[in-house]
């Protein structure tokens, strides 16, 4: 990839911000690393995945934290599963009159989950007997998980199981192939855009197989002993959180971004 010869200190930039980002929390794994159960935190690891979409990452963090409050323990799976409208009810609470996408399939993506888990619980037991591709094929099954050749939350969920903490849960599957795709995120997808390795390219117009290579790529060259966590600190580029962007906030105001003198929208 020349453009780790053609901009080398942005390219050194870049990899001290996979360092700094190391520590800030994912969105999903905050709420999940905190249950004591580990079937529950498997359990709702793989629902906070499926679910975050059309979402902030400040309005997912209250609802997603509001449903673990809610339906603690096996409520998640156990039946008679919780009925729509106690669902309903939740996502009322917290995202009022906010038209989400998923709002109206969410119930069935609960249930979905629910059917999921009862299916293959234990599922400690699940994840430690399957390779990365028969993951990949089991998790097909939920609802709103993807069914087309890409399927980036399948990717993601798998990474947030199998990955080593703080960047998933340390759990182990009997096989990851080399082929499975680094989650690209749509910080990641920003950042290659406009300050990355496509920035003099139209990344727009490129098929979704060449953009998850370059991310790949990317993603391996920058942080070559552990790539996933390259996907998980651009996550957080440009994306917005509770008052600006993430990266802003989580670097006092760009202050201690060491990709602040490359970036345009960098805070002065």
């Amino acid at each position: 990839m020349r453009w780790f010869s053609d901009f080398p200190l942005e390219a050194k930039a870049a990899a001290r911000f996979v360092e700094f980002f190391a520590n800030c929390p994912d969105p999903v794994l905050k709420h999940t690393t905190l249950i004591s159960s580990l079937e529950e935190r498997i359990a709702w690891t793989i629902l906070g995945t499926t679910m975050f979409q059309g979402l902030s990452y400040s309005t997912f963090d209250s609802l997603f934290s509001s449903l673990i409050k809610a339906f603690p323990e096996d409520k998640l799976w156990r039946t008679p599963v919780p009925r729509a409208r106690n669902i309903e009810k939740i996502l009322h609470s917290e995202l009022g009159s906010f038209r989400w996408q998923l709002r109206q399939y969410f119930p069935g993506i609960f249930w979905s989950v629910g059917l999921f888990v009862r299916r293959h619980f234990p599922l400690s037991n699940w994840l430690s007997t399957r390779s990365s591709e028969e993951l990949w094929r089991d998790l097909g099954e939920i609802y709103f998980m993807g069914k087309q050749a890409a399927r980036p939350k399948v990717c993601a969920t798998i990474y947030r199981l199998i990955s080593p903490m703080p960047y998933g849960l340390g759990l182990s599957c009997k096989q990851v192939s080399s082929n499975l795709p680094l989650p690209l995120s749509l910080g990641a997808r920003r950042y290659l855009a406009f300050m990355g390795p496509a920035q003099n390219k139209n990344f727009s117009e490129m098929s979704p197989k060449q953009k998850q290579d370059l991310a790949n790529n990317f993603f391996t060259i920058i942080s070559p002993n552990l790539p996933i966590a390259a996907s998980h600190a651009f996550q957080f580029f440009w994306e917005s959180g509770a008052e600006c962007f993430i990266c802003r906030e989580f670097t006092r105001n760009c202050k201690n971004c060491p990709l602040q003198e490359f970036c345009k929208e960098a805070s002065e």
